[in-house]
């Protein structure tokens, strides 16, 4: 293997495997060796020797120094210091590390899987290496038979920066859908499509024309870079926000896999252009190494043979746009423009934020974004890459659960992270620069480009593109060649409109049954689920399935307490504790915790700014109205003026909330109970304490008497 080179001041000494707190044993791309990092003054940094093998015992090595060392005292400082002294046996590596190191970059034995023509679906080893192509192999739980098993068939998802698809992509998509998927198309909460259904022998051809068609499902899933996020603005006179959109795809190009398997496998080797070619300075910035980033010589400059420990999220947006969820990625961008001229001038720098968790594991959890800093415009590939890199070196490989560079950040804080970030970097970062606050934004309904044109953001519950909507859309499409833009909300966004098209497109689209934004209610327009049943491996609970219902139940609790209808809180749901559709943000988050079962999360701010929490371990469906109807109450009556509920349970505290479920009386228990008599005095002083804290008269009633009872001997 090699390894990351062009540091020739680096001290080169081959070490043992050591167990230290961050990671247990260090990335295999060190080859089983110790990298240091100096993070004091005058410190050097100290990589682990090239001649080792990846899964065998390290070699002798040796020292080497630069002349601008030599003669100075040489005194390594450990970033992570290690806990016990050193072993003597191989780094222990989780199963996917060995798959990714005897691939052959990606290759093998997905290669010789997908042609096999005796099975329907392809071995472990070449289902974990089809994820960095873009698709999971599924089992559709619905259509099992008996005695016949798992019934195989595969989701493809594609790569789309920014959100962005060409009319021809799009009516391509749509097509593969009907004729090779299940006749929907997904959007997804990271603006790209996924394709459900696609059986084993179709692969190559649904790959093939999605390719030729000018996109690409490279990276969308795997231990790799994932899709880059940005807002879906249709704006076309605001620089910001074509910054964002280029920094988006040039980011993505940046970070793409180099070494040809992808066309290997799906083109049989010949290379397709899949959008516009990269820019120059992308490729420069990829190659360039004068800090130790890349790999010199291996078809993966920046990833090697084994790329990153886990999957790598990357967002962009302008300050005060939180489209994006930006504080919910491993890595996010903010664009800093001149106020006066719009020109871009650098960029804002968050890392370390990610949903993924796993239930009753207090080791993992969601985590929102560090600010590191700020670095000019010309410096922002090279300061990605030093990030990525030290992902890619220090990040854990033996446990996937701890994989993720939110727990790096965790583990060192981000003062460290930053120090050993500027190594690969090779400059400090500047001071992050102040912005403004920020706003959730969905960009439905009709918006003016800037350049005579219209955009127009349709609203698709769940992202599920299907049935008359489907076919309305493609007719729009199609009949006025427009491209489309697809949102972190899983909806779509009709672009390049001609005005005189307006009423023609609202009445295609009102004859499918699609809502103009004002008949949206809210509570649908603010959800959002994942897939979950019948076909992803992880899911434990419904959630796309379940959401229509689960929010007609909300929104009928809600009128019954005197809510108006454009109220109405941020409702996530899935179907596991991964987080697909980021739960952890909401205001109120449903997580998929078994049959009919879920985890309820409280406390998120609707423009996803701040965690949720837990409030109950575990909620039977059946108990909703049970659940939620002591918070509703007790929100509506103890609510500031325009306090969101997510800001009221934040305030209030979950230690009050659940004292005051428990005493709170509904009224369909308050019809069922026995009728006592007070006097005149004592009922208007109860009610008033009533009032005062947000109680019914039945509630205030019920826990006076408690207290009164426990006053006796």
């Amino acid at each position: 293997m090699l390894r990351p080179s062009g540091r020739p001041d680096w001290i080169q000494l081959s070490l043992n495997a050591y167990d230290v707190p961050h990671v247990k044993h260090p990335s295999p791309q060190l080859r089983s060796a110790t990298a240091f990092t100096g993070v004091e003054k005058g410190a050097v940094r100290m990589h682990g020797s090239a001649g080792s093998s990846l899964f065998g015992s390290p070699v002798a090595g040796t020292v080497s120094r630069s002349s601008s060392t030599r003669g100075a005292a040489v005194t390594p400082v450990c970033v992570a210091t290690p806990t016990r002294p050193p072993s003597t046996r191989p780094a222990k590596l989780s199963k996917v590390e060995t798959i990714k190191d005897q691939s052959d970059y990606l290759r093998h034995p997905l290669m010789e899987e997908i042609a096999s023509e005796t099975t329907t679906n392809i071995n472990e080893a070449a289902a974990q290496l089809m994820k960095f192509h873009g698709s999971y192999q599924q089992d559709n739980r619905d259509k099992r038979t008996s005695g016949k098993g798992k019934f195989y068939q595969f989701m493809m998802r594609t790569r789309q920066p920014a959100g962005l698809v060409s009319n021809q992509l799009y009516l391509v998509m749509d097509t593969l859908a009907d004729k090779y998927g299940n006749g929907t198309l997904r959007l997804t909460t990271r603006q790209t499509y996924q394709l459900h259904g696609v059986l084993k022998e179709d692969l190559k051809t649904v790959f093939s024309s999605v390719i030729k068609n000018m996109g690409s499902t490279l990276g969308a899933c795997g231990d790799v870079n994932r899709n880059v996020l940005a807002p879906p603005a249709p704006f076309k006179n605001r620089p910001e926000y074509a910054a964002c959109e280029q920094y988006a795809q040039d980011i993505a190009d940046l970070l793409a896999p180099q070494s040809g398997a992808y066309y290997d496998i799906w083109l049989d080797g010949e290379k397709f252009f899949t959008h516009d070619m990269e820019r120059p300075e992308v490729t420069a910035a990829r190659m360039d190494n004068p800090h130790g980033t890349n790999f010199e010589g291996s078809p993966e400059p920046i990833y090697g043979n084994v790329f990153l420990p886990r999957k790598f999220k990357i967002a962009i947006t302008v300050p005060g746009d939180n489209s994006v969820d930006l504080f919910t990625n491993d890595l996010g961008l903010v664009v800093i423009t001149d106020p006066a001229s719009g020109e871009l001038q650098g960029f804002n720098i968050l890392v370390g934020g990610g949903m993924g968790r796993a239930h009753r594991n207090n080791d993992t959890f969601a985590r929102m974004t560090d600010a590191l800093g700020y670095v000019p415009k010309e410096d922002i590939f090279a300061a990605v890459k030093a990030i990525v890199a030290t992902q890619r070196d220090y990040g854990r490989r033996d446990d996937r659960r701890q994989a993720r560079l939110k727990y790096l950040v965790q583990e060192w804080g981000v003062d460290r992270f930053r120090t050993v970030t500027e190594q690969y970097y090779g400059k400090k970062m500047q001071p992050f620069k102040a912005m403004p606050a920020w706003e959730y934004k969905d960009y439905l309904g009709w918006t003016e480009q800037g350049d005579g044109n219209l955009a127009f953001g349709v609203f698709v519950q769940s992202g599920r593109l299907k049935g008359e909507m489907k076919q309305a859309l493609r007719r729009i499409i199609e009949r006025y060649e427009l491209p489309v833009r697809l949102t972190p909300e899983q909806n779509v966004i009709l672009c390049d409109i001609d005005p005189q098209w307006r009423n023609d497109i609202i009445s295609t689209l009102q004859s499918a049954g699609v809502r103009d934004v004002p008949d949206i209610d809210p509570l649908d327009r603010l959800s959002m689920a994942c897939p979950a049943l019948p076909l992803c491996g992880l899911a434990i609970a419904e959630a796309e399935r379940g959401l229509p219902d689960l929010n007609k139940r909300i929104r009928a609790m809600m009128s019954q307490q005197g809510f108006a209808d454009s109220e109405a809180p941020v409702v996530r749901v899935t179907g596991c504790p991964n987080g697909c559709t980021r739960p952890y943000m909401a205001e109120l988050g449903f997580v998929g915790d078994g049959p009919n079962s879920y985890q309820l999360w409280l406390g998120g701010s609707p423009n996803q700014t701040r965690l949720a929490e837990p409030f109950l371990e575990r909620m039977k469906i059946q108990k909703l109205e049970e659940t939620l109807e002591p918070l509703f109450y007790h929100y509506k009556q103890a609510r500031k003026p325009q306090e969101p509920f997510g800001d009221f349970c934040t305030r209030v505290g979950f230690e009050a909330l659940r004292k005051y479920s428990k005493s709170f009386v509904g009224k369909a228990a308050e019809e069922k109970l026995p009728q006592v008599r007070l006097g005149q005095a004592n009922l208007d002083a109860v009610q008033a304490v009533a009032n005062k804290q947000g109680k019914s008269l039945t509630h205030m009633l019920s826990e006076v008497v408690s207290a009164g009872l426990q006053s006796f001997p």
